[in-house]
């Protein structure tokens, strides 16, 4: 299921009354919502790029998809370019919105966009000290993803085969 394209400017966090999602341990609560991009960043040969979360950070050593955090007035597609700008040294082409997860962590509510990308200009490089690895979609599961990203990999097997 491919995410709607957002074309209004969204704040970066939004602050909201949300009841706690079925089998979820969270109680309704003021909960912060964070709204963040990332990409799925397809190279030649079917694969895509995985970026290793710094040890320092909030779920450190796990793999993710390169992206950020959202800015108070900018719109997802811009901020994903900075962000990839900033993370790996690249400028993206065309991007597509492919799909989306709505996860409740302990302290805060994620959004996160996922877009494709299948070309770019530069090199990627982890300009942040970051390990990246590009996958195929035979091995997406042996990397150790944060739980808001597993339910993306379906979606992203599917770009790898060139479905979208």
């Amino acid at each position: 299921m491919a995410s709607a394209h957002v074309s209004r400017a969204l704040p970066r966090t939004l602050v909201r009354r949300m009841a706690s999602p079925a089998g979820s341990s969270m109680k309704s609560q003021d909960t912060k919502l964070v709204l963040v991009v990332a990409a799925c960043l397809v190279n030649e040969r079917g694969q895509v790029l995985l970026a290793e979360r710094p040890k320092s950070k909030h779920m450190g050593g796990r793999y993710e998809f390169p992206g950020g955090k959202v800015e108070a007035g900018e719109r997802p597609e811009v901020a994903l370019a900075r962000e990839l700008q900033e993370e790996l040294g690249i400028t993206c082409g065309t991007v597509k919105p492919l799909t989306f997860c709505s996860h409740a962590y302990e302290a805060f509510h994620l959004l996160m966009p996922l877009y494709l990308c299948r070309s770019w200009k530069g090199v990627p490089t982890g300009r942040e000290g970051q390990q990246l690895v590009w996958a195929g979609a035979e091995d997406l599961e042996e990397y150790d993803m944060p739980p808001a990203d597993v339910p993306l990999l379906p979606f992203v097997k599917r770009a790898l085969m060139g479905e979208f």
